[in-house]
């Protein structure tokens, strides 16, 4: 399933039936004009775990305090916040002094991977993370908070750092545009593990008490992934959206044929075999399930966003749920 579709049957809702490439590859203007939409979002600090100081309450897990400065220990400080380098170095103890954050990191991470640049209706998979990201980033901008991420695929991996204000939604824009161009190496690479090491290495960027938005079609989700975002989930905020075309979920029953290609070569494929259909409609479910188990247990928000839906009105139902 990682050969690209050859016949798009149907245009999507973003007006991009105007411009044909841009059902296949993000642009850069399209998802600059998401900007406005990302107004409609429910605000995801709605929600009250925890008192801060600032704009609003959060929906922050952990301590959500970042490092102020270090001063003299005096009686009754916590021993966790001991500094140890700074009472080294000056020979009296000293202890580490946080302040409240007043916004929130927001990581954004989207998968590239050569099955996101499928689809038989709507819009390519890659481009609909694309256009959901950009929504993501844009609301994360409006309330303040900063906008980080990662962009990802087995042949490129681009980190970027939470930075507040629109320079930095527009740099992750810029990265999802430039992975999401069809290239050769994007649509015949084969080499797995690209959402474990994301996943991997963004339990280590993620500090706690970060939101954290994962877009991907989680073709390749194994127990090392899975494991990963267990721990992701215990000390942040996580949200997965799980990208699919219709054909993925489920092949036509009547008999007939289709063809799909790499860019190089076709395949034609026939349908109507019913045990066929049965056992690909399983390996769905089966994908699908051990995701939302996942998603439940740790008390992550997940939802399914199709080639063919609006994006918008995808996540203003997710986040409702904040």
């Amino acid at each position: 399933m990682s050969a690209i579709a050859a016949n798009i049957a149907k245009p999507d809702r973003a007006g991009s039936d105007r411009d044909p490439r841009g059902r296949v590859e993000p642009n850069l203007k399209d998802l600059m004009s998401l900007y406005r939409p990302a107004s409609l979002l429910p605000s995801w600090a709605r929600s009250i775990r925890a008192h801060q100081s600032g704009g609003y309450l959060s929906a922050l897990k952990g301590r959500g305090m970042e490092y102020d400065e270090s001063r003299p220990y005096q009686p009754g400080d916590d021993i966790r916040t001991f500094d140890w380098r700074v009472t080294a170095r000056t020979g009296r103890p000293h202890t580490k002094v946080f302040r409240e954050e007043r916004e929130r990191p927001v990581y954004v991470c989207c998968d590239f991977s050569p099955s996101m640049f499928f689809a038989t209706q709507g819009v390519f998979k890659s481009v609909q993370a694309a256009r959901a990201a950009a929504l993501i980033a844009w609301k994360a901008q409006q309330s303040g908070d900063r906008v980080g991420g990662l962009v990802f695929s087995p042949s490129a991996h681009f980190e970027l750092p939470p930075e507040r204000g629109k320079p930095g939604v527009i740099r992750l824009l810029k990265k999802l545009v430039a992975a999401g161009e069809l290239t050769q190496s994007q649509t015949s690479e084969t080499t797995p593990g690209a959402l474990a090491k994301a996943v991997s290495r963004l339990k280590r960027m993620a500090k706690p008490g970060s939101l954290i938005f994962l877009l991907s079609d989680f073709r390749e989700f194994d127990d090392a992934c899975e494991s990963d975002l267990a721990r992701l989930a215990r000390h942040n905020d996580l949200t997965l959206l799980f990208i699919n075309d219709p054909f993925e979920a489920a092949l036509p029953s009547a008999s007939a044929r289709g063809r799909v290609t790499d860019g190089n070569s076709d395949l034609e494929i026939a349908f109507g075999d019913r045990e066929l259909n049965q056992r690909y409609a399983d390996n769905f479910n089966s994908r699908y399930e051990r995701i939302t188990k996942l998603s439940s247990g740790y008390r992550m928000l997940m939802s399914r966003l199709t080639t063919t839906d609006d994006p918008l009105l995808v996540l203003q139902r997710l986040l409702g749920l904040y």
